[in-house]
């Protein structure tokens, strides 16, 4: 029988992106205090002193990058810091972690490392530690890796890992330098991933001499993109190869940064301009009670949510990333694995994506950056398969699918339009040092919305070209643009065309 989907409210309505919260202050979770510093005086510990370690490979090697402290704090305060940092001690069983865990016996954490949120130094702020290893240590709830932690608890299980196995980093440090930038010493601009999670060695070799497992969050590499939509753009002369950044055969060079989310609750929370009580209580609930300590605990700060993370390409120079007055063109982008890996033709997000990234080579090759982020958030978050109940609801309902009711079927499946909460998005984009966007290719507002209210400018905004949208996709284009994306010259939709703009049958 056919439905008419229920009346709801635009998805502007959905969502709501509140300006940045002032400086926070992290719980009493340490055995010292924090002094005061100075914003303006970004810096970082010294790296280990391991004759072992060479450049680029040795054990904690700090390549040669330093960050001083802060001229203003005394001299002898580092070493103070230093000084109490007590050796780890170990979980002899992995096992004996999680039956604490479970039984709220009060040894998760009872002795957690250092954590200062937004710190003027890595040694000032501490180490994320997430792993089995040191329970009492530990200063975060969840687990490294998100939802790919079940896979390694598989492993366990089975006898295919050694929960002893200590990971072997010498040769992974990042490919390219990134930061520190001083929105990493800003506790409110960076609330959902590690700004030093990509340099533990550099930052956090302390611990790290002394046995302690610290684990990268971030990973920056390079690699070589081909795409055949770049193959096609070189063949209708809209690229040109320039053998540096897009080579004759349709392959750009690119670095990419790999991120897995961690949260500091406190910061979360006030994003959304809500109590970290409230926050910590649907985290509970809605997870069917999996991490007790979000209860229990509220002197832990930090979250590894089971989520997935997201991961950064970037075409052209890292380093020109910061200046407002370099070209820089960046799509925020999330994931759909329909139209973006097998070419599904009822959206525009493959189309969209290859159009940024061909729009990012042309930056590139013009002296600028730039930026593709790939956030995992399949269905606006919703998931794989609630996406694909609401195209079955879409193609079933009564009159066929048509634009005015394409919010309507997912707030009648979902309960909601969509739980992407772009407020949390634009903190990987201060984690590169972004202040101004001068291209946006992107149509959504709410991301716009996001970006700015985070202080970031955005000059020009970059609608997809119409001839690039396929037909069944019309549906959703018009539906966006009449909500309010940004339609540009290229699209207008009034009531009527809302009612007008259909997709074809079923089948």
């Amino acid at each position: 029988t056919a439905t008419t989907a229920t009346t709801a409210p635009p998805v502007e309505q959905q969502q709501q992106h509140p300006t940045p919260p002032a400086e926070t202050t992290s719980a009493s979770t340490l055995h010292d205090k924090e002094p005061a510093r100075s914003p303006a005086a970004p810096g970082a510990t010294t790296a280990s002193t391991d004759p072992t370690a060479e450049e680029g490979g040795g054990a904690h090697s700090s390549s040669k990058r330093r960050w001083p402290p802060p001229t203003d704090e005394p001299a002898d305060d580092e070493a103070a810091l230093l000084s109490q940092i007590e050796p780890p001690e170990f979980t002899l069983d992995a096992k004996d972690s999680a039956t604490q865990l479970t039984t709220h016996d009060g040894t998760f954490g009872s002795t957690p490392a250092r954590m200062r949120w937004g710190a003027s130094t890595p040694l000032r702020r501490g180490p994320v530690l997430a792993t089995t290893r040191h329970a009492s240590q530990r200063n975060a709830l969840g687990a490294h890796a998100g939802g790919y932690s079940i896979y390694r608890a598989l492993a366990v299980a089975s006898g295919g890992l050694d929960t002893a196995a200590m990971p072997k980093l010498q040769l992974t440090t990042p490919a390219v330098q990134i930061g520190p930038h001083a929105s990493w010493f800003d506790p409110s601009k960076i609330v959902t991933m590690d700004p030093w999670g990509h340099a533990v060695a550099e930052a956090f070799a302390p611990w790290l001499d002394k046995g302690y497992d610290v684990r990268p969050t971030v990973a920056v590499t390079k690699a070589h993109v081909e795409l055949p939509e770049c193959k096609e753009a070189l063949r209708s002369r809209r690229l040109v190869p320039d053998g540096a950044v897009l080579s004759a055969s349709g392959t750009s060079v690119v670095t990419k940064a790999a991120i897995e989310p961690v949260w500091h609750l406190p910061g979360v929370a006030a994003r959304f301009g809500v109590s970290e009580r409230e926050l910590r209580d649907a985290l509970f609930a809605e997870t069917n009670s999996m991490y007790p300590e979000l209860i229990t605990r509220d002197d832990v700060e930090l979250f590894l949510p089971p989520i997935g993370g997201m991961t950064v390409y970037i075409w052209g120079s890292v380093d020109k990333i910061p200046d407002p007055d370099v070209e820089l063109t960046c799509r925020v982008h999330d994931e759909c694995n329909g139209s973006d890996v097998f070419g599904s033709d009822i959206c525009t997000c493959r189309p969209y994506l290859t159009h940024a990234i061909e729009e990012c080579i042309k930056t590139a090759q013009r002296g600028g950056t730039g930026i593709c982020v790939y956030f995992r958030k399949e269905g606006r978050a919703l998931g794989e398969v609630t996406k694909y109940l609401v195209y079955n609801m879409r193609k079933r309902q009564r009159g066929g699918d048509v634009a005015a009711e394409y919010f309507n079927c997912t707030q009648s499946v979902a309960g909601v339009t969509d739980t992407r909460f772009q407020a949390l998005m634009p903190d990987v984009l201060h984690w590169l040092g972004v202040t101004r966007i001068h291209r946006f290719i992107s149509m959504s507002d709410m991301k716009f919305d996001a970006i700015t209210a985070s202080g970031i400018e955005v000059l020009e905004r970059i609608e997809i070209p119409p001839e690039m949208v396929p037909k069944d996709a019309q549906v959703e284009i018009a539906a966006k643009v009449h909500h309010g994306y940004h339609g540009g010259k290229s699209y207008k939709v009034d009531a009527q065309k809302l009612k007008e703009v259909k997709g074809r049958e079923y089948y």
